[in-house]
Parts: structure tokens; C-alpha cells; sequence
């Protein structure tokens, strides 16, 4: 995906911080085991995300070890495994191709279009194992494609596909947690892909790419708009994540949702564009970020 389902590591105890990474050494690890180094370079903090969450969900048996390995050859770590780590590779797999797809249909990046024929029998091998979630995947980005080609600017419309998507992902088992996980999966896709919107607007219109932003972009409110659906999106998520009997790691959890997922968003508050550039010689203007709802704030002690 998109890297922006990320923790807030300032507010993370260094007990918690290992921890979280070593989910993040386990899908490494689980990548490189079935994928070999291609399906490790695919690696991402949302899938992260999932695996620890599913994990707490269902508490499997895990298995743990401290490994050195390729990008750490020196300092060994922690990882932990278990079906789910093993469950979100295969959906990294399965992303990433497609993604490397998109990036060729857009950029016509022969790059990508390489690397998605790396990917394309390591997908195949997923799709035989989780069909209704790699065909989820495909007809909800094929419906997406459509909809960019038809320069739609229905928001709500384009990001359900991505939600629709990410819904099936996050629902594994299909029992009785299934409808929150798919509510988290929705509300979470839908963030993602208008948070990737917003990001990438000002390099769209520069290289007149589709963004759905477009049609109220430059317009007044713009900024409080899209923090007010960002926002909405992410409590939705939240709320749907509260549903969930989570014990272990929820305060990880809770980071992620609650403030990991601004992190991107806060840095491009304080990131000037190239007209602001351009105006003040080069020189960076700091902003002050909107205020985050979605936060909550401490409960004094007293």
C-alpha cells in the first residue's frame, strides 16, 4: 500500500517500540522465506499494522527468534511469526503487484512494469490461495481504473473501491468479528487513498495526472474539507477497532490509529510548496498543523 498506517514512535515506550518492530522483522522475514529478496522489497508499515492486529485478535501461537539478516548484518533482532505475519505477506504480495501495475498504466514506468513480472508468479501462487481476497483486490482496482479514467471526482465513490478492498483483506475468518474488521478495513481504505490523493495533488496537477481532489482543489475550505473527511474516516476506524476484544498490544494499536496515521500528514502541514518556494527565495514557511480531533488528549491522574 501507501505507508501511512505507521506508528507514532515519539510516543512509544522502548518496550513497545521493540515490539512493534518486531512484527515488522517477522513480515520481513516471512516475505523473504516464501518470496525470496523480490517479495522482500515489498515490505510496508500497514501490513504491519495488520498482522499485529489480527495477532491480538486471535492470539495464535507465535513463534519468536533474533536474527541478523541483509540489512542488518551486524546487530541481530527480535521477530515474531505466526499465521498472520504468514497471512499478510501473502497480501503484500498480492498488493504490490498490482501497484506496480498501477504505477506502469500511470507512469509508464518500465521499472514497475519490470517488477510486476518479478511479482506476477509469486501473485499467482497467492491467488490460488486466498481467491476471494486476490479477486477483491483486482475487481475493486479494475472498478477503480474505471472510475480515474472517467475522471470521476465523486469522492465517496472512488475511495469505496479502495475501501471495499482493504475490507476483505482485513476480514480473514469470516466469523463473528467479521463486520468490524470489515468496518476497520473500509474506513482505513478510504483514509489511505484519499491521504495518498492528498499528498500526491500538487505533483499531479504539475504532471496532469487524475486526482480526485482536483474538483475542489484551489477552492475555500479546502484544507478544513479534507482534514474534516480524513478525520471522519479515521474515527469510523476507531470506532470500529473499540468493537474488538484486543488485549495485547492494544496500546501499540491505539498509537497507530489514533495518532501514527497523522505522522504524514502533520510533515506535509509544515512542508511548503514549490509556489511558496518560489516566493520566499527558497526558504521554508512553517505552517501550523490543523488541529486532530482524532487525537485525544491525556486524562489528568487527579
Amino acid at each position: 500500500m501507501f505507508g501511512y498506517v505507521n506508528v507514532n514512535k515519539n510516543d512509544l515506550t522502548p518496550e513497545q517500540a521493540e515490539r512493534y518492530h518486531s512484527y515488522y522483522c517477522g513480515l520481513c522475514r516471512s516475505l523473504h522465506k516464501q518470496y525470496g529478496f523480490t517479495g522482500q522489497v515489498t515490505l510496508s508499515y500497514d501490513m504491519v499494522f495488520l498482522s499485529m492486529l489480527l495477532s491480538s485478535l486471535y492470539e495464535p501461537l507465535e513463534q519468536t527468534g533474533t536474527d541478523a539478516c541483509i540489512p542488518h548484518p551486524v546487530k541481530k533482532h527480535t521477530w515474531v511469526g505466526n499465521e498472520f505475519v504468514d497471512y499478510c505477506a501473502d497480501m503484500t504480495i498480492a498488493l504490490s503487484y498490482y501497484k506496480l501495475l498501477d504505477d506502469w498504466k500511470d507512469d509508464h514506468s518500465y521499472v514497475s512494469l519490470s517488477a510486476s513480472k518479478m511479482l506476477q508468479s509469486r501473485h499467482l501462487a497467492v491467488a490460488k490461495k486466498y481467491p476471494m481476497q486476490c479477486a477483491a483486490i483486482h475487481n475493486r482496482l479494475c472498478c477503480l481504473s474505471q472510475l480515474e479514467r472517467e475522471n470521476c471526482h465523486d469522492l465517496d465513490r472512488v475511495s469505496n473501491c479502495f475501501g471495499e478492498m482493504l475490507a476483505a483483506i482485513f476480514d480473514v475468518k469470516k466469523d463473528m468479528w467479521s463486520v468490524p474488521l470489515q468496518q476497520m478495513g473500509y474506513a482505513l481504505g478510504k483514509f489511505i487513498y484519499l491521504m495518498d490523493a492528498y499528498e500526491d495533488l500538487e505533483s499531479d496537477i504539475q504532471k496532469c495526472r487524475y486526482n480526485p481532489l482536483l474538483g475542489i482543489a484551489g477552492k475555500p475550505g479546502y484544507e478544513e474539507h479534507c482534514h474534516d473527511i480524513l478525520t471522519m474516516l479515521m474515527s469510523q476506524c476507531a470506532e470500529a477497532y473499540e468493537k474488538l476484544p484486543c488485549i495485547q498490544d492494544a496500546a501499540i494499536l491505539r498509537n497507530v490509529l489514533y495518532s501514527g496515521v497523522w505522522t504524514r500528514y502533520h510533515m506535509l502541514q509544515t512542508k511548503p510548496s514549490k509556489k511558496e518556494k518560489n516566493r520566499f527565495g527558497g526558504k521554508k514557511t512553517v505552517q501550523e498543523p490543523l488541529p486532530d480531533p482524532s487525537v485525544k488528549e491525556p486524562e489528568s491522574d487527579e
